[in-house]
């Protein structure tokens, strides 16, 4: 991503590299991957400076091709059963309050990777009792019951990122569909413990008010009560052009339409992203008693 093409919202609070440098290096040792490194998130100086990451289970291949993200497409390598318990080993080393799970799209997988979403938060919960863990996951292809393989293990939230709007989703989600998410969302929110349910979108591709608007009463529908939304930022010459750069003070409008809906938390600006701020948002909901 070059910095001559941002506004100065965008460009003045870039936060880069230098400042991830020490915990890449750790991570790369240990042989783990982190969303952070493989979609170029904008924020990775700022929350690896804090300790803070997303990590990228079953590997950093995925079997979809998304036209807005720049994890490598194709054939995924197996699943590496030592993953769980290493991540769960380097969660205790780092000392996390808040660990964020999440993985590429493996519909090579029976159940999409289920299994191993459960089976790595039982064995984050094993040896950090007290760390809060949160799964963004993708759609399992719809099947509820890989969905409930992850509702019945030890999370604390759930996230399932919508992304765009209806109209958009064969130019940016080919692969996925607009209604499964929303019926993934539904199920999760209806067959929680009580735990939080999460879903995120970006703006900038072409989408027009009305649009997100019916986007924000979609989501709400389903039962989803927590909200992140962020400007898209083109990873590479691979992914789809930015449409637009949206100005802060429109970010600030979604966000005040998002809670007049009804949503509980939002977050929402340029550079927000799915996990951006996890751990405060889960705070700040307990301790105002929302769950």
């Amino acid at each position: 991503m070059g910095g001559a093409e941002f506004p100065d919202w965008i460009r003045s609070k870039l936060t880069r590299k230098k400042q991830a440098e020490t915990l890449k290096n750790i991570l790369k040792s240990k042989k783990l991957h982190t969303v952070c490194e493989e979609a170029k998130c904008p924020n990775i100086g700022e929350c690896f400076s804090k300790s803070t990451a997303t990590f990228l289970i079953m590997g950093k291949i995925c079997t979809r091709n998304c036209g807005f993200c720049s994890i490598a497409k194709g054939a995924p390598e197996p699943i590496d059963e030592s993953e769980p318990v290493r991540i769960a080993k380097q969660i205790k080393q780092m000392k996390l309050k808040h660990a964020v799970l999440t993985s590429p799209s493996r519909d090579d997988i029976d159940d999409g990777g289920a299994r191993f979403f459960a089976r790595t938060a039982r064995e984050i919960k094993k040896i950090n009792s007290s760390t809060t863990v949160e799964v963004l996951i993708p759609d399992f292809k719809g099947d509820i019951n890989s969905l409930k393989k992850v509702l019945n293990s030890d999370i604390d939230v759930l996230n399932h990122n919508v992304e765009t709007i209806r109209r958009l989703y064969p130019r940016v989600r080919p692969e996925a569909d607009y209604d499964r998410t929303l019926r993934v969302l539904r199920e999760a929110s209806g067959g929680s413990t009580g735990f939080p349910v999460k879903s995120g979108f970006m703006v900038g591709l072409g989408e027009k008010k009305e649009e997100v608007v019916k986007l924000l009463r979609d989501l709400k529908s389903t039962g989803c009560r927590i909200l992140t939304v962020g400007q898209y930022l083109r990873p590479t010459l691979r992914q789809l052009p930015v449409f637009r750069y949206v100005h802060p003070d429109e970010f600030k409008e979604i966000e005040n339409l998002a809670y007049n809906i009804g949503f509980d938390y939002v977050i929402s600006g340029p550079l927000v992203r799915s996990s951006y701020k996890a751990e405060e948002m889960l705070s700040s909901l307990t301790r105002n008693n929302i769950y």
